[in-house]
């Protein structure tokens, strides 16, 4: 075979493998949305859900997770990029560097569970915080920085490599080039992994169960506070997640239709994590247009 049809040959089986990716992750989602559109009413996606009996809505498992999401990426985003900078400007290559390049490699890859059982003993014990929305975002941060410090370590040494040069032999110091055209130029590297960290921390269900707990008290909007038990904006009260929702429902059973609310909830998590990436992509797309000058 000649290289020619070798590499015709390639292309035809990319192609294929890519069409068969796409078509199986449409039909995933056709199906979830299928099985669940049915529920996504105002009265299931803003009412209370109910223990026993059928019928309920997912309004406060819903507010739980935004408010848990938004919690953990102020959490994750500023450490997780601050790390990257750090890592691909001002770390020493050697065999420190090495050692932390491999421990967040090692702990990117640590199961969520065990993650789940380190919360439980550290922050919901240890802390003496009980089941709540801080031990959960901690725990799920956990999880969230090595990627996110990764990902923009990459980005920032890609994107320093077409300005730095350029930058410095035009006066600028190595700060003003990192926040004027380094990390602007990198963030829509940087936008992928927020991407990622957000659709795990949407979807997770393990670290939650052992630190934001399985209920919800009841959510009072009229009160402001971050650290009492009645507000629900509170960080100190137990938060059930739409993905710990899903498990409690098809684990206990005490709802009639439960099978139904879980392929709801399941379709609400499909939508939004859809969401959260064509958001995502515009915004970073006008933002690369902004610094590219197109």
């Amino acid at each position: 075979m000649n290289a020619k049809k070798a590499d015709k040959l390639a292309t035809i089986i990319f192609y294929i493998v890519s069409i068969f990716i796409v078509v199986l992750l449409g039909a995933f989602i056709a199906y979830i949305l299928y099985k669940g559109g049915s529920m996504l009413k105002p009265s299931f996606l803003f009412g209370k859900p109910k223990l026993t009996g059928a019928g309920g809505g997912i309004g406060p498992q819903l507010f739980n997770s935004f408010y848990m999401l938004f919690i953990s990426l102020i959490i994750t985003v500023p450490i997780g990029i601050g790390a990257g900078i750090y890592l691909a400007e001002y770390a020493k290559q050697g065999a420190l560097l090495n050692f932390i390049r491999m421990s967040l490699e090692t702990m990117s890859s640590l199961p969520s569970i065990v993650i789940g059982m380190f919360g439980l003993l550290v922050f919901v014990n240890m802390a003496g915080w009980g089941y709540s929305i801080l031990a959960g975002a901690l725990s799920v941060s956990i999880l969230n920085i090595p990627s996110m410090t990764r990902i923009s370590e990459n980005a920032i040494i890609a994107a320093g490599k077409k300005v730095k040069e350029a930058s410095l032999g035009l006066g600028a110091t190595k700060w003003q080039t990192l926040a004027k055209l380094t990390v602007p130029t990198a963030m829509g590297e940087i936008l992928t992994g927020i991407i990622l960290s957000a659709g795990r921390i949407f979807g997770e269900a393990a670290a939650f169960l052992y630190t934001a707990g399985l209920s919800s008290k009841t959510l009072k909007f009229n009160t402001i506070s971050l650290t009492g038990n009645q507000s629900a904006f509170s960080l100190f009260r137990p938060a059930e997640t739409l993905a710990v929702h899903i498990w409690k429902l098809n684990s206990e059973g005490t709802v009639v239709d439960a099978a139904q609310i879980a392929n709801g909830t399941a379709a609400v998590l499909i939508i939004a994590v859809l969401l959260f990436n064509i958001i995502a992509r515009l915004f970073g797309n006008k933002l690369m247009k902004a610094y590219s000058g197109k």
